[in-house]
């Protein structure tokens, strides 16, 4: 699983970015300045390094600094985050070493965004996922292939299930599922997602999603 360490001196900051990442799946650790962010680091070697650039102490361009000496982090990547919008805070940043940038107030969709497509430029997340020996996710295409047959699913029905299987075993709360699938674009209920549950059963076969009843669903690995 990727492991992500937030380092920002404001703590609604931290908290909001934790919460978010921590429902996309991601292990989230967070630090109060680059002090603690350069020791937690050393500890936790995390895949992505979100950094703010405006803090007391060591600022982020030091921290950046700080974590390209560092043996075994030259590679690591870093995401800055900055209140502010000049050209030279932006160049700055990327001449110390940083990956990305994104500018506050943070949205937390376009940062999880970003993150994924630098995770997917360094090969950490790919296109086709692989959930099982007989089946494979196509994130890119919106199709399952099963034993090696193509199954396209309708939009909701696949993000249904790239949602469960991006993390197997573990159970999403009905409300978690309605806001990561269904979102704000529409008024759904429950039974809407017990009939899509119903429908991949139908095409998949019902040994992947399991009712975990008064709770909501996981994805469950076929054992060999």
């Amino acid at each position: 699983m990727v492991s992500i360490l937030i380092i920002d001196d404001e703590e609604d900051i931290r908290e909001l970015l934790k919460y978010n990442l921590k429902k996309e799946g991601y292990l989230v650790e967070v630090a109060e300045n680059g002090e603690v962010g350069l020791a937690l680091m050393k500890e936790l070697k995390p895949d992505l390094i979100i950094l703010d650039v405006m803090m007391p102490g060591m600022d982020g361009i030091e921290v950046c600094d700080a974590i390209r000496s560092t043996q075994g982090f030259q590679q690591t990547l870093i995401c800055f985050l900055t209140a502010r919008n000049e050209d030279y805070s932006q160049i700055a940043g990327l001449d110390a070493g940083a990956d990305d940038y994104v500018a506050k107030p943070v949205r937390p969709k376009v940062l999880i965004s970003r993150i994924n497509a630098l995770l997917r430029r360094k090969g950490m997340l790919t296109v086709d996922e692989p959930t099982n020996k007989d089946l494979v996710i196509n994130r890119e295409k919106y199709i399952i292939e099963k034993n090696g047959e193509i199954i396209h699913l309708p939009r909701k029905e696949f993000e249904l299930l790239a949602l469960l299987a991006s993390r197997p075993d573990y159970v999403f709360e009905r409300d978690v599922i309605l806001d990561k699938v269904w979102g704000s674009e529409i008024v759904v209920g429950d039974r809407t997602i017990d009939v899509h549950v119903r429908k991949l059963r139908e095409k998949i076969g019902d040994d992947y999603i399991k009712t975990i009843k008064g709770i909501g669903y996981k994805f469950v690995e076929k054992q060999d």
